[in-house]
């Protein structure tokens, strides 16, 4: 039965054509925003999850950026740790050298150990990065490393630990040794053990001051994949599949004008109707 007031072909062809411009216009979206799920109308679940790992990411990068800074402060102290073990070295050969010596080889040998020392000032004093000194106390240092999240909206961090190296004790004590004022084998050998403990101060300082930094170097390591591996779980969640969305976007325009022509159409059925009064 045929109706010039209800044409049902026609709401049948409307209804379809506006389903297929909405999926096209959705299609178009994800296309030109690169993403399945921008809100939470999308997909909740994969919006929350993805938002979350968001905010995880964001945060061990900039904690990455903080353990760069203090990984570089660690490693300008480990430098100067080091320098002054050589320089310790160099003492300790000196006052063995001037074992049982005469008092002008002490003299003599005085004046390079002054300079020794000198050095060794100079090195602590320039061993800072960004104005942070290293070694010049023996404080604990404590470095976040990273966060720990047991649920949405609980997040506590993780952390390190390790030793400022005193220096300047190192300095202090190697001053303090005068071979001139030192004229006994009993003295002389207190002199060379006091440098030969300074020494191995020195070595003790410099590889505490390494551990700590190839500890920072790992974690810093870790941290790059780590956020890689949430760039890349986040993606697999929300970023949308471009050639399965521009096959989608073929297929949709040409049903969009089949729909078109299907209205058309089924609009033109209430003119046949006329045919049949003439």
């Amino acid at each position: 039965m045929s109706s010039i007031l209800t044409n049902t072909s026609a709401m049948t062809a409307l209804q379809t054509l506006q389903s297929i411009n909405k999926n096209l216009d959705s299609t178009q979206g994800r296309i030109s925003s690169g993403l399945k799920i921008e809100s939470g109308k999308d997909n909740a679940a994969y919006f929350s999850i993805s938002e979350t790992m968001k905010g995880d990411s964001s945060m061990y990068k900039s904690i990455d950026e903080t353990l760069t800074l203090t990984m570089n402060s660690v490693s300008t102290a480990r430098l100067g740790a080091e320098t002054v073990q050589d320089v310790a070295q160099e003492f300790a050969e000196r006052v063995a050298f001037a074992q049982g010596g005469t008092a002008e080889v002490r003299a003599d040998v005085q004046a390079e150990l002054d300079e020794l020392v000198a050095r060794i000032s100079t090195t602590i004093s320039q061993s800072t990065f960004n104005g942070t000194s290293l070694v010049s106390g023996t404080a604990t240092v404590t470095v976040v490393t990273g966060i720990s999240r047991s649920a949405v909206g609980s997040v506590t961090t993780t952390s390190i630990t390790f030793q400022q190296q005193d220096l300047g004790a190192i300095e202090s004590a190697l001053a303090a040794i005068d071979l001139t004022t030192t004229s006994t084998t009993a003295l002389m050998e207190g002199a060379l053990q006091t440098a030969e403990a300074q020494l191995d101060a020195a070595i003790s300082a410099a590889t505490a001051l390494g551990i700590a930094e190839k500890s920072i170097e790992t974690q810093k390591e870790f941290l790059g994949a780590l956020t890689d591996r949430l760039d890349a779980g986040v993606g697999s969640m929300v970023d949308a599949d471009m050639e399965s969305e521009a096959a989608r976007l073929q297929s949709l325009q040409v049903q969009q004008q089949l729909a078109t022509q299907s209205l058309s159409i089924a609009n033109q059925a209430p003119q046949n109707i006329l045919s049949l009064f003439r």
